[in-house]
């Protein structure tokens, strides 16, 4: 497990800045032109990235889209082929030692021996302005596992485990890769609600994750990636709104004026179009059309029993967008 932070800010501005020229204090990530390949295979391909400082920024993509390559060469794991990249205002290639103490992070490859104590992992992993361990574990429900080994504990808490590990030494940037990987649903939960403490407290997280509906509940804005490349970035609504298509209700039709009802819905607020078959109707329209089609299915005096709502979601916004990128191709 690379876990490693220190949350003391380089003094130096950043390799090449004028002396006249104000350090950048909104982004803690900025990347142009990422460029990275492997045996004449392209994983990054001119990538441009950034980060705000305090936010939650997740990349998404398919296997093999470069996600895990570009947030190694961020960490100065990894070596780029071409391109700009600054972390808290450092070189990673250049500026690996000083940067170093400044992230936590928490990666695929991530373990501990299963022998190992929890206070013991904690010791091992402090650094000289390491917070208090005790505090951390208390702070993510871990105090009373102080004395587990980490083979004993549930997925759930060795995910947690790694993120006070990830925060021991006050990190300014945390970089999480695929935190919640072949976790159960209640275990996912318990990890989303310790991420979700960091963003309430405006710590600047980098997250890595296939799972989308994580992405949405998480992420404060989202990056889309394929084959090393972006494809289009902003707030989950917003990608969502851009590429997911419309919601769509459908229901059976109560009993009465079948011709009339249709004219009825198909000029709510928010309705785009309406689908009968039979006495079978499909409505499609954006957000405020659930509501309106509600509303007025209450003022029928009856519910249908078969309603049903599909709310376009991330999921729906990237595999939208995957296929837009493969027939552009």
């Amino acid at each position: 497990m690379d876990t490693t932070s220190r949350s003391h800010a380089p003094s130096d501005a950043p390799p090449g800045t004028p002396p006249d020229t104000p350090p950048d204090t909104d982004h803690v990530v900025r990347v142009r032109g990422l460029r990275k390949s492997y045996d004449g295979r392209v994983v990054v391909d001119g990538l441009d990235l950034d980060v705000r400082r305090g936010e939650v920024l997740g990349l998404i993509g398919t296997n093999g889209a470069g996600k895990t390559t570009t947030i190694e060469i961020l960490q100065g794991l990894r070596s780029a082929d071409a391109g700009e990249v600054s972390v808290l205002g450092l070189d990673p290639a250049r500026d690996a030692d000083r940067l170093r103490p400044l992230l936590g992070s928490q990666l695929q490859s991530s373990g501990l021996p299963d022998r190992m104590r929890v206070h013991e992992a904690v010791h091992l992993f402090s650094g000289p302005r390491a917070t208090e361990g005790d505090a951390l574990l208390e702070r993510f429900g871990l105090a009373h596992r102080r004395r587990s080994a980490f083979g004993s504990m549930s997925g759930g808490e060795q995910q947690r485990l790694f993120l006070v590990l990830a925060l021991l030494n006050r990190p300014q940037l945390v970089v999480l890769d695929e935190l919640t990987q072949g976790l159960d649903p209640a275990a996912r939960r318990e990890v989303w609600a310790a991420v979700l403490r960091l963003r309430s407290e405006g710590t600047t997280v980098l997250l890595v994750t296939h799972e989308l509906a994580e992405a949405e509940a998480l992420c404060d804005r989202v990056v889309a990636m394929r084959d090393g490349r972006v494809l289009d970035a902003g707030t989950p609504a917003e990608l969502v709104d851009r590429h997911a298509g419309r919601a769509e209700i459908t229901f059976t039709l109560p009993a009465g004026r079948p011709r009339a009802q249709v004219a009825e819905v198909g000029v709510l607020t928010g309705v785009r179009d309406v689908r009968r078959t039979g006495d079978a109707l499909a409505v499609r329209g954006d957000r405020a059309a659930i509501a309106h089609v509600g509303a007025w299915l209450i003022s029928t005096g009856r519910v249908p029993h078969d309603l049903r709502v599909v709310v376009p979601d991330l999921e729906g916004a990237l595999l939208a967008l995957l296929h837009d990128s493969r027939e552009a191709a």
